[in-house]
C-alpha cells in the first residue's frame, strides 16, 4: 500500500478553496490502495498533521486548516523521503515513516506556483501535477500569456501593470488601455485564482478602485479585454507524453461574471458537454494541446477559452491545479468522459513523478 501525503491549505488567499478540494479528494480516494496522511499548511505556513475531517461550507463559511495539530516536515533521508514530526520547542523529531507520493492540492501563490513543487523535487518524492517551471508560468498570468504568444496562440488583448507604474503613471496607463483594449476590462491580480481580486470595469472612472482591489493581492495587475457576450468554455487535460483532452464544458453563471461567489457559493450551471459545433470542439482540442505544451505542463490542467458569436476561439488561461470541489468543472468534465472521481484521483497518483 502506497503512503500518500495530501497537502492542502497554504498561505494564499485560496486557502479555503484548497481545503474544499482536499475534502472532496479525501472522500473518494481508495483507502484499500493508499494510506493517506492529510497534511494541512496553516495560513502562516506551518505544516501540520490533521485528522482529515474537513468541514463543508456551512452558512457561507468555508473551512480552514486548524492551527492546533502537531508540526511536521518532509525530509530526504538515506532511506528516501520521510515525514517527521517536529517539536516546536527544541526541534526534536519523531519519524512518521516513508512517503511514496505527495498530492499537492494547493491553489495560488506558495503552492501552485512552483515553490512547493521545487521543495518536493529537492526531497526526491514523486508528486502529482506540473513541475516547477510549468507551475510558475501557469500561475503568473503575464508570464503565461507571453508563453502562449510565443507559440502563436490566439488571445485577447491585455496589459500587465506593476504597482509602481500605476502609482506614478496612472494617466499613461489609462491612455494605453483606452487605445489598445475595447471595454469592458477585467482587472486581475497576476498570480491569483478563484476569481479573487477580480473586477469588471465598464467605466474608466471605476478603474482606480478595481486596480486597488487587485493590488491588495499582488504587485502586478493584468488588465484584460472583456469579450462581452462570449461563451466561457473549458476542457480538462491529463498526461505528459500522451495527452487526453475532454470535450468542452460551458459555464452559465447568473452573476455578471464568473466571480468567487458564482464559483463556490451559488448555483452556477455547468453544461457538460457544451453544445458547440464540431469545428469549435476540434479547434479547442487543438489549442488546448498547444497551450499545455507551451508551458511544459504535465499531470493535469484545466484550460479556459472564450468563443464569440462568430465561432472565433481564444485561449483565456491554464490552471495547473484546477479545483477539485464537488462543483468544480475539472472532475465533472472527466466524469462525462467516463472517468469518475475515484478513477481520476487514481490516474493522477499513478502518473505522479519527481
Amino acid at each position: 500500500m502506497k503512503r500518500i501525503v495530501l497537502l492542502y491549505g497554504g498561505r494564499s488567499s485560496e486557502h479555503q478553496i484548497s481545503c474544499l478540494s482536499a475534502r472532496s479528494v479525501l472522500e473518494v480516494i481508495d483507502r484499500e490502495r493508499y494510506e493517506v496522511l492529510p497534511v494541512g499548511i496553516t495560513r502562516d505556513g506551518r505544516w501540520t498533521l490533521t485528522d482529515g475531517l474537513i468541514a463543508p461550507i456551512t452558512d457561507g463559511v468555508l473551512p480552514e486548516v486548524a492551527d492546533d495539530g502537531p508540526t511536521v516536515a518532509l525530509v530526504g533521508t538515506r532511506r528516501g523521503p520521510r515525514l517527521v514530526q517536529v517539536d516546536d520547542g527544541d526541534g526534536m523529531t519523531a519519524a512518521l515513516g516513508g512517503i511514496d507520493i505527495v498530492f499537492p492540492l494547493l491553489h495560488g501563490p506558495w503552492g501552485e506556483d512552483g515553490t512547493v513543487q521545487g521543495l518536493l523535487a529537492t526531497v526526491g518524492v514523486p508528486y502529482v501535477g506540473a513541475g516547477v517551471t510549468a507551475s510558475s508560468l501557469g500561475v503568473d498570468k503575464a508570464a503565461m500569456k507571453a508563453s502562449f504568444a510565443a507559440r502563436g496562440l490566439p488571445q485577447g488583448g491585455y496589459l500587465a501593470v506593476h504597482r509602481s507604474r500605476w502609482e506614478t503613471q496612472a494617466a499613461g496607463v489609462v491612455a494605453e488601455l483606452t487605445e489598445r483594449l475595447p471595454m469592458p476590462w477585467f482587472t486581475k491580480p497576476v498570480r491569483q485564482g478563484s476569481s479573487i481580486g477580480i473586477s469588471k470595469v465598464t467605466d474608466v472612472a471605476r478603474l482606480p478602485d478595481a486596480m486597488a482591489e487587485a493590488y491588495d493581492h499582488d504587485d502586478v495587475v493584468v488588465v484584460e479585454e472583456g469579450f462581452e457576450g462570449a461563451r466561457e468554455l473549458e476542457v480538462g487535460v491529463l498526461g505528459h507524453e500522451h495527452l487526453d483532452v475532454t470535450r468542452p464544458g460551458e459555464i452559465i453563471s447568473d452573476h455578471e461574471f464568473y466571480d468567487f461567489e458564482a464559483k463556490y457559493l451559488s448555483a452556477s450551471k455547468l453544461l457538460i458537454p457544451a453544445d458547440v459545433s464540431a469545428e469549435v470542439e476540434r479547434r479547442i482540442d487543438e489549442l488546448a494541446r498547444i497551450a499545455y505544451r507551451a508551458i511544459g505542463c504535465r499531470g493535469m490542467a484545466r484550460i479556459d477559452f472564450f468563443a464569440d458569436r462568430t465561432g472565433r476561439v481564444v485561449v483565456n488561461e491554464i490552471n495547473t491545479i484546477p479545483g477539485f470541489t464537488p462543483s468544480s468543472m475539472f472532475p465533472q468534465l472527466w466524469a462525462a468522459e467516463g472517468l469518475d472521481y475515484r478513477g481520476l484521483v487514481d490516474r493522477l497518483l499513478s502518473d505522479a513523478t519527481v
